[in-house]
């Protein structure tokens, strides 16, 4: 049963379809283990067992009849907090939304009803998902399953781990800034960001918001790369009033075998310091699709100045996040960013300056994000994918102490601000790009590392596709010690 716990989701659905197990036992399975080990991570932080288990009868009553609801027919899932899920809470982790008990179901939680899954609980995240860390005052502090000490990640920590740990047979998380990737990345399952504005996010925000979030999207996380994809067929397609005059269409992968690929790879960048251990195994994977015939670039790269990227894309994501403001916080920091030295280019003096830029500034900084969208084309004419690193290390230990600017992490042996690594999240975000990540190695103190997929705008079935083809022929899932 243990390997059951870690099987992929499509190989999860085959087997209650061949009658191997069924959707109750299954998802029991998987109740226990949420039961056995969830004290220690603390990932999985609201259930529904009750309506659980009667979906989960009614699954195997309906297969009994011959009737097949969908591609993940009566495999149990969980789903980010920040998804609303009727009759369990949607907080974001702040404690002024601790009674917020949703009515209905997201969206996406209502595709994958419809596909077939028992949406069973919620994972952890950070106060207002605004940390690579997950940690709240309502529900606590969520830990790495490669090792307790470290953070699982951000936003969608408790995804990741409660993945990871074998608790849960699929998951639905959210990315601005490295949300799905980073996690992925720090406990070693699978993540796909998809382009952005495929997937409507409705059901997933605060206070009955609707419109959609510039650069944020919801997507998967999985155990395999075929996950990826089932889910994000699932998941995507236009919300109903969009659907009324337009259908998504993915373009399929052109290619079937690693060395059809041209890739460029991209290990370090001035703006974002990478850690030797995490650059020594994206290069050694760089290595193996040399040898596989791929066509390998270390230098190609779209023509695009990178520290402007990064200015351009914490501009954007303040700006996008800065309708969370109240009206005291708002005014609190027009006076901080009105005393801001001028020539002050920190991450705290480009985020208080966007979380109150009028919007003349910002429709600045959108032109030269879609200025950056069209290099970003054209460099795909000639790659079919940019692989580089999704942070700029390996899990880090828990910090909770003062502000996220304020605090550090140890890169290469010195100690830079956790803010610069959202370079490696906002290079492809901010230009509506997809990115998957999978594992491709562990460092020498045993830690997961990922590797970021960039493709062209629409491309994720290529980015999918190319992680599935690691996932076979280089390095696939593996449970971290301790869980079976």
């Amino acid at each position: 049963m243990t390997d059951i716990a870690f099987s992929s989701a499509k190989n999860l659905a085959g087997m209650i379809r061949r009658r191997r197990i069924g959707c109750l036992e299954l998802l029991d399975h998987y109740l226990a283990r949420v039961e056995r080990y969830n004290p220690t991570l603390n990932a999985v932080i609201a259930m529904d067992v009750a309506n659980a288990r009667k979906r989960a009868r009614a699954a195997d009553r309906a297969l009994a009849r011959g009737e097949v609801w969908g591609p993940l027919h009566g495999v149990p899932m969980t789903v980010k907090e920040s998804f609303d899920m009727a009759g369990l809470p949607t907080t974001w982790g702040a404690p002024s939304h601790r009674d917020a008990v949703a009515t209905s179901d997201a969206l996406a939680v209502q595709r994958f009803r419809a596909a077939g899954a028992i949406p069973f609980g919620k994972t952890n995240v950070p106060m207002m998902l605004a940390d690579w860390q997950s940690y709240n005052e309502i529900y606590g502090t969520t830990n790495n399953p490669w090792d307790l000490n470290l953070s699982p990640g951000g936003s969608s920590g408790g995804s990741a781990a409660a993945l990871a740990a074998g608790l849960t047979g699929l998951e639905a998380g959210s990315d601005i800034g490295a949300s799905i990737r980073n996690p992925a990345h720090y406990c070693g399952v699978f993540g796909h960001k998809p382009t952005w504005g495929i997937c409507p996010p409705r059901g997933q925000a605060l206070d009955g918001r609707v419109a959609p979030t510039d650069i944020a999207v919801i997507g998967p996380l999985a155990r395999s790369a075929e996950d990826l994809e089932i889910a994000l067929n699932v998941m995507a397609g236009p919300d109903e009033i969009d659907g009324a005059f337009w259908q998504l269409r993915l373009p399929k992968p052109r290619q079937s075998r690693l060395r059809d690929f041209r890739v460029a790879v991209m290990l370090d960048d001035p703006n974002a310091e990478v850690d030797r251990a995490v650059q020594d195994i994206l290069a050694e994977l760089a290595r193996f699709l040399v040898r596989s015939k791929a066509k390998v670039s270390l230098t190609a790269r779209p023509r695009i100045e990178t520290g402007m990227a990064q200015r351009v894309y914490i501009a954007l994501l303040r700006a996008a996040t800065s309708g969370r403001q109240s009206d005291a916080e708002l005014e609190a920091n027009r006076r901080a960013a009105a005393e801001l030295p001028p020539g002050d280019e920190s991450y705290r003096a480009r985020m208080m300056r966007a979380n109150v830029m009028p919007h003349r500034d910002w429709l600045g900084f959108n032109e030269a994000r879609h200025r950056m969208r069209l290099a970003w084309a054209e460099f795909f004419r000639d790659y079919d994918l940019l692989l580089c690193p999704a942070a700029s290390s390996a899990a880090f230990p828990h910090d909770q102490a003062g502000e996220r600017h304020e605090r550090t992490i140890a890169v290469n042996g010195k100690r830079v601000p956790v803010t610069d690594q959202l370079f490696w999240a906002g290079l492809s975000g901010m230009a509506y790009l997809p990115s998957a990540v999978a594992p491709a190695g562990e460092t020498a103190h045993g830690l997961p590392v990922g590797v970021q997929i960039v493709g062209p705008q629409g491309g994720d079935l290529t980015c999918i596709a190319f992680a599935r083809l690691l996932e076979r022929e280089y390095r696939a899932f593996l449970p971290p010690p301790g869980f079976s």
